[in-house]
């Protein structure tokens, strides 16, 4: 798989993009902050529908514009098409394919796979749980694009249960100040809670299942890769932790374990009995405590945990072992997704930058940001292209200058 052609629009710094792509490494260079990182950001959101660097949209539209627009022309085993999005300031993003418009945005998922390794990327490691749900999700929708319907409807549910369970605990405790009984908004939300609970359960569970299956075919990529990069440290392991606690038996989330044809079922009534005994919990204080949305990555090196403990090295290695890996794990699935390395090079040790040097090699499309060209391993044979920006009365413009020269024949 490689992007041949790349267009923005008011997108962050870019007032206007047309780019021209091609298989092999392509190395973008300029300072920073002149617009590197928003080329892979672009290509990153019509990957995925999300930013690795902000949670909301506003700040990917270009200041005074109110819309943004990404589009990526696609070959993938010699098929061909073109992906494209609107992002619109209080509206709700359009996107089109091949110039047809989609219903939802997320259906232009799975057209474009990109695999994108950021200094971000330290909190894999360092940050909190969220940021191991998000890498694990978004991995998964990568793979099996539906996924994103039911993270969606997860979601949703979650809202709607979560503003029922801080609706009946007021309820409760007014009630109980007042010695008298509920009150009617009260007592229908405790009356409609458990309609919710099915719900959550039957969307959790195939969430669940789904990351289940991910980390089982993902921990032995994540092993391999980690040893590459630091082959006198200790084994990396991953394992998945869920809320569900006691109501899941300890081997279920064990890499090692083989999914099974009745996991989604089993998972559902585990999920339910587990809402069940949480229930005056979540009530007093109105929040959900079971599901995904709780979960977490448990990252292992040897038997002590990586968080908190690994060095700063050990700490990047185990970062970029997780995109490795996630990169073999796609590869493996029939195609290579499109490697994307933000100005990475630089924080890597000669080590790092070989093995990561070595994957680069071999994939079909590389996409690199670097401050210098000297950031860049002298084994990655690779157009270049200039980038910089010129401050404006319509604020920071980022420009593609002339071609540099290949390092060969500078």
């Amino acid at each position: 798989m490689f992007v041949r052609a790349l267009s923005l629009r008011d997108f962050r710094s870019w007032d206007a993009l047309g780019l021209e792509l091609r298989p092999g490494c392509t190395v973008f260079v300029g300072p920073n902050g002149h617009g590197k990182t928003n080329v892979l950001e672009a290509l990153g959101y019509l990957s995925t529908l999300s930013s690795h660097r902000v949670s909301s949209d506003a700040p990917l539209i270009r200041s005074g514009t109110g819309q943004a627009f990404a589009g990526a022309t696609v070959v993938n085993t010699g098929r061909e098409l073109t992906v494209d999005l609107e992002l619109n300031e209080g509206k709700s993003n359009r996107a089109r394919i091949n110039q047809s418009p989609t219903r939802r945005p997320r259906e232009i998922l799975g057209i474009l796979q990109t695999v994108l390794f950021a200094p971000e990327d330290l909190s894999l490691v360092r940050g909190d749980p969220g940021d191991r749900r998000r890498y694990l999700d978004e991995l998964l929708t990568s793979r099996i694009p539906r996924m994103a319907a039911v993270r969606a409807d997860y979601d949703r549910v979650l809202r709607q249960r979560s503003a029922l369970l801080k609706t009946a605990g007021g309820a409760l405790r007014r009630t109980s100040r007042g010695g008298g009984r509920p009150s009617e908004d009260g007592a229908s939300a405790l009356a409609t809670l458990e309609v919710w609970d099915g719900h959550l359960a039957a969307h959790g569970a195939q969430l669940l299942a789904g990351r289940l299956d991910l980390v089982h075919d993902l921990a032995p990529h994540l092993a391999e890769s980690y040893q590459s990069l630091a082959p006198e440290s200790r084994p990396a392991s991953i394992r998945y932790r869920s809320s569900l606690g006691s109501s899941l038996p300890p081997e279920f989330t064990e890499p090692a374990r083989v999914p099974e044809a009745g996991d989604i079922a089993f998972l559902e009534e585990r999920f339910l009995h587990e809402l069940s005994v949480m229930r005056s919990k979540e009530i007093e204080r109105g929040v959900c405590l079971v599901g995904p949305h709780r979960d977490d990555l448990e990252l292992q090196l040897g038997d002590t945990p990586a968080k908190g403990f690994a060095s700063h090295g050990e700490s990047w290695s185990f970062a970029l072992s997780l995109r490795l890996a996630g990169f073999a794990l796609l590869r493996s699935d029939g195609s290579d997704p499109v490697l994307m390395l933000d100005d990475v090079f630089a924080e890597l040790d000669r080590r790092r930058r070989r093995a990561l040097a070595k994957v680069a090699l071999d994939a079909e499309q590389v996409l690199i940001t670097a401050a210098v060209p000297e950031d860049v391993p002298e084994e990655l044979d690779a157009v270049r292209f200039g980038v910089e920006a010129h401050d404006t009365d319509r604020g920071r413009i980022s420009r593609i200058v002339e071609e540099t020269e290949d390092r060969r024949d500078g």
